[in-house]
């Protein structure tokens, strides 16, 4: 998802840069009807406790020796994920591990994987024994009860090589899963379109803002980018990074407040963008989008770490023309951003072998071969080694000029703003984004009111689910 980028539910999966643009367009639509699915079985995801059953571990050891005894031992797991890495990793998995079985199963995307999962966790059976999940999922599951708390299996002792901000997605009340990936927000921009117009990288939104005024006065048809208001995921990493504490969860007491000085802080900056008509109001993910990107009529995109991929495949005729900066402060001080997108594993508690299954998930996110075949296919990683490696930081794509934007995206891994938490109900909250915010953006009014509006739909929902919302 990008900051002001697209409508898109969902991050594409890493890797997606081997498809074409119109497969892009294809999966969009794909991907929003399973969130619309998801969305519409989202009263079960959040009620789900007396349906997850428990780990049926017949050895009953615990800690990272049974792990290993496990994996020495053998058997089968079944393993759910839509990352195109997935299979090749497997492959590599059983050939180190010759009596490990694994199944692997393409769920479809987050959207189909969450729904899938919720039905399993419902009837009591169906669940796999390892599953990818976003990160912004992990506390609708955690709530039901239907994760293997991997402290008991040693993974405490893994903290130190993943990033501050992706480990702690995973490790709240408990450990829930091992960082996958990670999606820093850094602001892509046009090199062309820039030095056409006599514009200079935005190291402020104000600054950022001024451009976005001379852009468009130079030429009506170009616009500093695009966002017609309908994406949640965007919406919540927009104020992430404006230093908003929106969602604060403490058991089953929950704090909406979108009118906090972060938020107001984004609504300001961002309200005049919109109030101005300084952003296209094209969706994401359209062909209409890919053109603006490839023509550079779309000047920039706040996004995740996983947008190369996605501007390489989809905007090719603009090869060459690309940079990575950092994102824009809103005081001129150090960098500071978000996190947009990331996914990790969880073994769920139908599985009979929660020892395996926590040894598979282990290998696929802590092994240096494992994460090497997944950053070969595009993905970015969440562990520091790899992050860090010259390798890594010294690739000079030809698609960013010879940028080594790797060295940009890193960087702002490290300058996530800390204190960020999800919903219990992210996926729901993120649905009805587009209801409160889309009418704003359409009638160039306010973002503080917008806000508002999801607020007031979040606390009528999480009140309804029985959470209990603070003042």
């Amino acid at each position: 998802m990008t900051a002001a980028a697209n409508d898109h539910t969902d991050p594409p999966p890493w890797g997606k840069h081997h498809h074409h643009r119109k497969e892009h367009s294809m999966n969009r639509r794909l991907i929003v009807r399973s969130v619309a699915a998801s969305v519409a079985t989202a009263l079960i995801g959040v009620s789900l406790a007396a349906c997850a059953g428990s780990a049926t571990d017949t050895s009953g050891e615990k800690g990272a020796d049974a792990v290993e005894k496990a994996l020495a031992e053998g058997g089968k797991i079944t393993f759910w994920s839509w990352s195109p890495s997935a299979e090749s990793q497997v492959a590599a998995f059983e050939k180190a591990y010759p009596n490990v079985d694994v199944e692997f199963v393409n769920s479809g995307g987050a959207g189909d994987s969450n729904l899938k999962l919720q039905n399993a966790l419902a009837a009591g059976k169906g669940a796999p024994d390892v599953v990818q999940l976003e990160y912004m999922s992990v506390p609708q599951f955690v709530l039901a009860d239907a994760f293997v708390d991997l402290t008991d299996y040693g993974f405490a002792d893994l903290e130190d090589q993943y990033t501050e901000s992706s480990w702690a997605n995973v490790s709240q009340g408990g450990i829930w899963g091992l960082p996958q990936d990670s999606g820093p927000m850094a602001l892509f921009y046009n090199q062309a379109t820039f030095d056409k117009f006599g514009l200079t990288v935005p190291s402020t939104w104000d600054e950022y803002i001024d451009a976005a005024r001379t852009l468009h006065a130079a030429d009506p048809e170009y616009f500093i980018t695009n966002d017609s208001g309908l994406d949640g995921g965007l919406g919540s990493a927009m104020l992430w990074q404006a230093g908003s504490k929106a969602f604060q969860v403490d058991g089953d007491t929950v704090t909406v407040d979108l009118e906090d000085e972060g938020a107001q802080r984004y609504a300001d900056t961002w309200g005049t963008l919109v109030k101005e008509g300084l952003v296209d109001d094209i969706a994401g993910w359209s062909d209409e989008w890919f053109d603006g990107l490839s023509s550079g009529k779309i000047a920039t995109l706040a996004a995740g770490a996983w947008m190369p991929g996605v501007l390489e495949s989809g905007a090719a005729d603009s090869a060459g023309d690309w940079r990575v900066a950092p994102m824009p402060t809103y005081d001129g001080g150090e960098p500071a951003t978000a996190e947009n997108g990331g996914s990790t594993e969880a073994v769920t508690k139908q599985s009979e072998n929660p020892a395996l299954a926590a040894g598979f998930l282990k290998w696929l996110n802590s092994s240096d071969e494992s994460v090497d075949i997944f950053v070969g296919d595009g993905g970015f990683p969440a562990t520091i080694a790899h992050l860090e490696s010259s390798e890594f930081l010294d690739a000079e794509p030809e698609f960013f000029g010879g940028q080594q934007i790797n060295k940009v995206l890193v960087d702002a891994a490290k300058s996530v703003v800390p204190g960020w938490q999800y919903l219990p109900w992210q996926a729901y909250a993120n649905s009805v984004y587009g209801d409160a915010m889309g009418p704003i953006y359409a009638n160039r009014g306010s973002i503080a009111e917008g806000l508002k509006a999801w607020q007031d739909a979040n606390v009528t929902y999480g009140e309804a689910q029985g959470f209990t919302l603070a003042e």
